[in-house]
């Protein structure tokens, strides 16, 4: 991390840059100075040469606030050295020596004002120069403060964070943020030590906060000292719980700079409160998924056992089991065996559905499965029920092999098939299609039905959505799309240029080593 090191910090505190005087100051101070000098220079002969003792006064411009002042009393010691000369050779006559002597004093002051001047922008350089690296510094710390935040963080991973950031960022002994409630520290808390701290402090966690570390002075902000300002103390706010009260034991740094780190580190745990929300929630949805999953588990198997034996007490009462029958009994015998299959499909469905949703599909044993021959047994079983409604099975079939669960693609098959049997006209046909395209086989099941509105297109592989082709329970279709997805494959609908309904199952080929 690029941060102010604790000996940085320490030579600005120790070494302030020094304040220049007053424009103010330095003028009555120089004033005086030259008035003096101007006096002696009049009042003794030209031959001591008094005047070169004004460049003193020039000299004093070096200690105030600007270049401007510098200049004024050079022009004045200038003006002051020649009215001093004529003053002395009007008194004493005009010597050469005297001549000379002058000279040197008017060059003297000039020089010195020249040199001052230099000195008054070096020295101006070297503080905005150091304002500039100061500044540079409190960037980089502040940087990576931001650095050390980074990343998705909940409220007890951002003190956590926060307090190890502010440590390295301050150098102070021990860095602790916790929660106040009632005047007790509490979670979420964090409490970060440094190697030089000998010994360590015991923790507040769960302590009363001191008073006066409680007591936030008016007019200062977020940040605040106590016990003679060897405790920097700094608030975070939390918009619905209370506020976090940080707490650094001898920091390094100046106060400004803590309070700049706080108010970075203000947004950031704004944020947290946000990730929080979204992690209890997820948390509740995941829970009540897993109830709903766990529900449908247990409803589907405990349905299966009485309808399986409902199915064979049927069955045997058609057989002649209990004796010769009426035909209208019989009738109902075989429409009830015939709702006692629904229920039994519904509950194979809503097994599989539990599965995908839980994720235990994709651990699925995989074998080569032959999918002509699938298809095939897939239509042997459907014929009646296409028979009954008038409906012509068509099937255009090729020998392809795919690796997956042959369970799971059966009842893909199925679904697809019965769902166009189930929306075709009495007397309509059903085309059935399987070929190799490439590296991908293509199921294709194609009925003259009403097709499905494109107003519901959208919705029609999603679980529980029903309407035209893929009506009914809403879990057929859905079902298909998940198979498909488990096996790297995928469905699709497309209404027909002759206005029927085609659906395409795509799913890679076995690979010829396999």
């Amino acid at each position: 991390m690029s941060a102010l090191t604790t000996r940085d910090v320490t030579r600005e505190r120790v070494a302030p840059p020094r304040l220049p005087l007053s424009d103010g100051t330095v003028w009555a101070v120089a004033l005086i100075l030259m008035a003096a000098v101007l006096l002696a220079d009049l009042l003794t002969p030209a031959s001591l040469a008094v005047g070169t003792v004004l460049s003193a006064s020039v000299a004093f411009a070096a200690l105030g606030a600007s270049r401007r002042t510098a200049w004024h009393l050079t022009g004045l010691a200038v003006l002051a050295n020649v009215g001093a000369g004529l003053w002395n050779g009007a008194r004493d006559g005009v010597h050469p020596t005297d001549l000379a002597n002058r000279a040197v004093s008017i060059l003297a002051v000039l020089l010195v004002g020249y040199l001052t001047i230099r000195a008054r922008t070096a020295s101006e350089r070297a503080i905005a120069l150091r304002e500039q690296e100061r500044q540079h510094q409190r960037e980089r710390a502040l940087r990576g403060l931001a650095e050390d935040m980074g990343g998705p963080l909940g409220q007890a991973e951002f003190v956590e964070r926060a307090a190890a950031a502010l440590q390295r960022l301050t150098g102070a002994l021990t860095v602790e943020i916790g929660a106040v409630d009632r005047a007790m520290l509490r979670a979420p808390h964090a409490r970060v030590i440094s190697v030089s701290a000998d010994p360590a402090p015991p923790s507040r966690l769960g302590t009363r906060v001191p008073l006066e570390f409680l007591a936030h002075p008016v007019g200062t902000g977020d940040v605040w000292a106590a016990d003679g300002g060897r405790v920097v103390l700094a608030r975070l706010r939390r918009p619905t719980q209370g506020d976090l009260l940080v707490i650094l034991t001898a920091p390094h740094t100046p106060p400004n700079l803590t309070g700049e780190a706080i108010r970075a580190l203000q947004p950031l745990l704004e944020r947290t409160a946000l990730l929080d929300d979204l992690r209890e929630g997820r948390a509740q949805l995941a829970e009540q998924g897993e109830l709903l999953r766990d529900l449908i588990y247990a409803v589907s198997h405990d349905l299966r056992t009485p309808l399986l034996a409902n199915a064979m007490n049927m069955r045997a009462a058609l057989r002649g089991a209990y004796g010769s029958l009426p035909d209208d009994y019989r009738a109902t015998l075989v429409n009830g065996l015939g709702a006692n299959e629904t229920l039994l499909d519904l509950a194979d469905q809503l097994l599989l559905v539990a599965r995908f949703e839980s994720r235990d599909a994709t651990g699925e044993h995989r074998e080569s499965v032959h999918l002509r021959e699938v298809v095939l047994n897939v239509i042997r079983d459907l014929r009646p029920h296409a028979d009954a409604k008038g409906v012509t099975l068509e099937p255009r079939l090729e020998g392809v092999h795919v690796a997956g669960n042959r369970r799971d693609l059966r009842r893909a098959v199925q679904n697809l098939l019965d769902n166009a049997i189930k929306f075709s006209p009495p007397g309509g046909t059903v085309t059935v299609g399987l070929t190799g395209d490439g590296e991908e086989a293509l199921f294709t099941v194609q009925d003259e039905g009403p097709g499905v509105p494109p107003d519901r297109e959208r919705w029609l592989f999603q679980r529980f959505r029903t309407g035209g082709a893929g009506g009914g329970t809403g879990l057929g279709l859905y079902l298909t799309r998940r198979i498909a997805e488990a096996h790297h494959g995928h469905v699709a609908y497309l209404r027909t240029a002759r206005a029927r309904s085609r659906f395409t199952l795509t799913l890679p080929l076995e690979a010829p080593h396999a």
